[in-house]
């Protein structure tokens, strides 16, 4: 097995873990009150049974009428059953509203964090904490604390009614709780350790689980299935291995409990036989003392398993909490909303402004990494096709990140019609750019959801046209359910996916079109259609395309050549085929060139 290299946890109850655990129960405080009076009125009832039996004891003994006493039994138990659903059904719901409260901040906050911030944690890991560990929080925030109280107030009950019956026994039974509590409170701390260190390792499981199940044909292809395994089965044993400690520490913690108990029991029964023989005591003020006796079981349950759950939970909650940390993106934008307000007025003026303009920009992945683009100095036109081309590593898909904001600069500024990008939200920005990836996936849901993910308003009639644009009409008169069928990225080819996602970013009719080699995985007819697509769309708007394909680099109106995180030279193919030589090649290895363009490099 791999060595372990999860930090060493904190202390079990220290205050801060409790802090954050009792954040998420906050809210809710004054249902959880309610249901820590109705958990006290029903032990109070459940203390109030052996002195009520007490009572039934001496009327026999008395030869006195049994009315009273059975007819109070009767009503304990209606009213204590009552009570006991009604809490139970409060704090099970309150404990569903903390779930559900505590996976929609993580969420949200997920979807409004940056890129970055995102792609630094294995998927699988954030979706884990969204699922199991919201579980184990359920219960601590919603049982632990009223269960602790109510737990602490039954046991100091019990006690006191067992002082007024007999001190001598009450000494006695507090000699094995005293014993019993000490060897509790030894064992606790190990219990939320051990816990805590199996939701870790189950958390690591859960992001190489779902990174492998992404890569299954890679997987395949390699014969790589049982080294797969392997990785991911090694911190499925570091879970089960720590999850073993905390049962068999859990398991300790119970039998001393128990154990504890019923060693209280015992001394009872002997020293109350003798202080019976002797004439101290009654015989139904014994039994009365072993039914409380018998009762103190209960409290004593109730800690040990509400001081579990708030182990868990607080491991649980401090997993949650640490999402606060990603980096969100600025949401104070109304998403998609029209910000004509900010673009410049219609005329020679703002036809002048260009739509998109990095000045000096440099950007790096990290505080202490590399720049990947240095000093970019580019303007895109409002109308035209611009394609940017370089050799892999040059920094064309960081750019993209840049005009996107996945990334912000760390030095120059980028405008959107010749305003900077601090002026805008994110949002605002994005609400003029329609995004197509080279590897684009499949949005979760149907045809439909995918086409409409950016324009949820669009018609029917715009939804057709822009199908039939991309050459996908056919493919959806196929499907069983048409546009409503539901879509999997198992059945539905590279080509077709891209075509789905430019059809979705010609629906939103931006200002700025970018396509990150939008056509790599299309048929030559397809092809045709879409740069048919892109043609018409750069006669009305800003185009920009990273280009692999000389079918995307011959008709732009402008061509960047990047290398090295740097321009190096822009212009038309033709003009670039004569003075860059970079270009040359990058087209001669690439295929990209027609004969006439082979007859010029001769």
């Amino acid at each position: 097995m791999a060595a372990d290299s999860t930090p060493p946890p904190r202390a079990a109850f220290d205050a801060p873990r409790l802090r954050i655990l009792w954040s998420f129960a906050r809210p809710h405080r004054r249902t959880l009150a309610v249901g820590l009076l109705l958990a006290l009125a029903g032990s109070a009832l459940g203390l109030a049974t052996p002195m009520i039996t007490k009572w039934v004891l001496d009327a026999l003994n008395d030869s006195a009428s049994l009315t009273g006493p059975v007819t109070a039994l009767f009503v304990l138990l209606v009213v204590g059953a009552a009570v006991s659903y009604r809490q139970w059904c409060m704090l099970g719901a309150v404990g569903e509203r903390v779930v559900l409260e505590a996976r929609e901040s993580m969420v949200r906050r997920f979807l409004r964090a940056t890129v970055p911030a995102l792609t630094r944690r294995p998927t699988g890991e954030l979706v884990t904490r969204v699922t199991s560990d919201t579980v184990l929080l359920r219960e601590a925030a919603a049982q632990s604390f009223v269960g602790l109280v109510n737990g602490a107030v039954m046991l100091v009950g019990s006690l006191v009614l067992m002082g007024v019956l007999d001190l001598v026994l009450l000494g006695t039974t507090m000699a094995a709780v005293a014993v019993t509590a000490a060897l509790f409170a030894i064992l606790m701390p190990g219990i939320g350790a051990a816990q805590q260190r199996s939701q870790e390792h189950i958390g690591r499981l859960g992001g190489l689980l779902e990174g492998t199940l992404r890569a299954i044909r890679t997987v395949k292809v390699s014969r790589a299935e049982e080294r797969a395994a392997e990785r991911i089965m090694a911190d499925a044993r570091s879970a089960a291995e720590y999850g073993i400690r905390a049962v068999r520490q859990e398991a300790l913690a119970w039998t001393v409990a128990g154990s504890g108990i019923q060693l209280a029991i015992i001394a009872i029964l002997g020293v109350g036989a003798w202080r019976v023989g002797e004439g101290r005591l009654e015989v139904s003020s014994l039994i009365a003392f072993l039914l409380y006796a018998f009762t103190l079981m209960e409290p004593v349950t109730t800690l040990s398993q509400n001081l579990t759950s708030l182990q868990a939970g607080m491991a649980a909650a401090e997993r949650i909490r640490q999402t606060a940390d990603l980096t969100a993106e600025d949401t104070t934008g109304e998403p998609g909303r029209d910000a004509s307000a900010r673009r410049p007025a219609d005329g020679d003026t703002g036809t002048q402004v260009p739509v998109l303009e990095l000045r000096g920009v440099s950007a790096a992945y990290g505080p202490d990494a590399a720049h990947a683009v240095t000093d970019v100095r580019l303007a895109i036109p409002r109308r035209g096709h611009t394609a940017i081309v370089g050799p892999s590593g040059a920094g064309k898909t960081t750019l993209f990140s840049l005009v996107l904001r996945f990334l912000e600069p760390v030095d120059g500024e980028l405008l959107l019609n010749g305003r900077p990008y601090r002026d805008y939200s994110h949002s605002e920005v994005r609400a003029r750019l329609a995004y197509v990836e080279q590897d684009t996936p499949v949005v979760p849901g149907t045809l439909r959801d995918n086409l409409l993910l950016a324009r949820p308003d669009a018609t029917e009639e715009e939804l057709r046209r822009v199908l039939c644009d991309v050459r996908l009409t056919e493919k959806v008169e196929a499907l069983d359910e048409g546009l409503d069928s539901p879509l999997s990225s198992a059945h539905v080819s590279g080509g077709e996916r891209q075509r789905i996602a430019l059809a979705r970013a010609l629906l939103r009719t931006p200002e700025v079109l970018l396509l990150d080699e939008a056509t790599a995985q299309l048929d030559g007819l397809t092809e045709a259609a879409v740069q048919d697509c892109i043609r018409s769309r750069a006669a009305t708007g800003a185009v920009v395309t990273v280009a692999h394909r000389l079918s995307t680099v011959v008709d732009a109106d402008l061509i960047v050549v990047m290398e090295a995180g740097r321009i190096r030279a822009r212009g038309t193919h033709g003009e670039l085929l004569e003075t860059d030589p970079l270009y040359r090649e990058l087209v001669a290895a690439l295929r990209l060139a027609t004969t006439a363009d082979s007859e010029a490099l001769t």
